[in-house]
This record gives structure tokens, C-alpha cells and sequence, in this order.
């Protein structure tokens, strides 16, 4: 049974940083590029950034470039996204999903970009 389990948000200051983490299960990890998605109040869902299975190729949204890095650790079954220089934009409901997308949704993570 295929589960994502994002953790790692909450509030903080313009400027600051987070780490989300996602921890996926139910299918051969490895195997797949992996996304980070956010959505935003009142917004649709949004790519964000994205790591192909064994690392070699990630993509950004122009939005986040220079700013986040994705990463991944496939012994631990986990994807990561470092978030720096946080703007209040950045601001919403960050979730990970395989690619292709699956119809499966973790409960996702909250990022507040406030001060």
C-alpha cells in the first residue's frame, strides 16, 4: 500500500529556513523520480521541485530556484527539501508524490512564511 509521510513545516520568519522530509512506502522507490508539490491558500496544486531516482537530475520551479535544493537518501526511502530564503509566497501545504502521479496523498506538511 502505497503512503507518503511529509513532515518538517511550520512558521517561520521571512529569510529563514526549513527541512521537509517525506517518507514514502508501498512501491520500489529507487525506481521513480520523486516530487515536492506545495499548494497554496485558495490556489491549485503547484510542482515545486523534483530528483530523479538515483539523484542525478533535479528540476525547480523558477520560482524556487537558487533557493531550495532537493535531495534524496533511497536507503532511508525519504525525500527531502531544504528550504532557504523563505518569502511569504512560499507559504502553503507542501506534499511528495511519485512521477508519474499517483492518486495517493500524504496529509502533507504546513509552511507559514510570516513575520
Amino acid at each position: 500500500q502505497v503512503q507518503f509521510v511529509e513532515s518538517g513545516g511550520g512558521l517561520v520568519q521571512p529569510g529563514g529556513s526549513l527541512r521537509l522530509s517525506c517518507a514514502a512506502s508501498g512501491f520500489t522507490f529507487w525506481q521513480y523520480t520523486m516530487n515536492w508539490y506545495r499548494q497554496a491558500p485558495g490556489k491549485l496544486r503547484e510542482l515545486v521541485a523534483g530528483i530523479s531516482g538515483f539523484g542525478g537530475s533535479r528540476n525547480y520551479a523558477d520560482s524556487v530556484k537558487g533557493r531550495f535544493v532537493v535531495s534524496r537518501d533511497n536507503a532511508k526511502n525519504t525525500v527531502y527539501l531544504q528550504m532557504n530564503s523563505l518569502k511569504p509566497e512560499d507559504t502553503g501545504v507542501y506534499y511528495c508524490n511519485t512521477e508519474p502521479e499517483r492518486n495517493i496523498w500524504g496529509q502533507g506538511t504546513q509552511v507559514i512564511v510570516s513575520s
